[in-house]
């Protein structure tokens, strides 16, 4: 169902997230990111001299090269634009988190590693993003390999993604159709 009609407004800023997952030669994985924020207005800036209306304030790329177990092998972040000139200094700092695992607890490492002063608040939510899409771009071939697929009942093991959302809640209709061993008694 669509949103109800808004009051009369004017925009003032967009902000688009666009994330693909990527199979690659080698048998890992490539999770890419980009943000970018714009006004719709132009307005004056120390670094940059002029940000022009629809002209990005913001222009954020992560890559995340991840193995079947969604373990970062490597990182690589740019800022293309950012409102001053020493923002592309930080991106070196992501490379913190090659080694982490992105699944719970993946927000705290980002912000272990490259929180506050370390990082950079846009890439940061960037990486927050990208853990869904990671996990929805192995999901099949997870399953190929039997490492997260939905268990046999006989398998004994309980699904990782039951309560993760109110669909997937175990007293609700979903669970109990598809994982009905898994589904909460009445």
């Amino acid at each position: 169902m669509p949103l109800s009609e808004p009051v009369k407004r004017r925009q003032l800023h967009t902000r688009t997230i666009v994330i693909e997952g990527f199979a690659r030669e080698d048998g890992l994985w490539d999770i890419e990111g980009r943000m970018t924020d714009a006004k719709t207005y132009g307005f004056p800036n120390r670094d940059r001299g002029r940000i022009e209306a629809g002209e990005p304030v913001h222009d954020m790329r992560v890559r995340l090269t991840i193995d079947l177990d969604l373990r970062v092998h490597k990182i690589e972040a740019s800022t293309d634009a950012s409102p001053y000139r020493v923002c592309p200094e930080i991106v070196p700092n992501y490379g913190k988190l090659e080694g982490a695992v992105i699944g719970p607890g993946w927000r705290a490492k980002i912000k272990d590693a490259v929180g506050g002063r370390e990082g950079c608040t846009h890439i940061s939510e960037l990486l927050v993003a990208m853990a869904t899409p990671a996990y929805q771009t192995l999901f099949s071939e997870r399953a190929k390999r039997n490492a997260d697929h939905p268990p046999l009942p006989s398998s004994g093991k309980r699904p990782s993604w039951i309560n993760s959302c109110y669909a997937l809640r175990e007293e609700g209709e979903v669970v109990r159709r598809e994982w009905p061993q898994w589904a909460a008694k009445d």
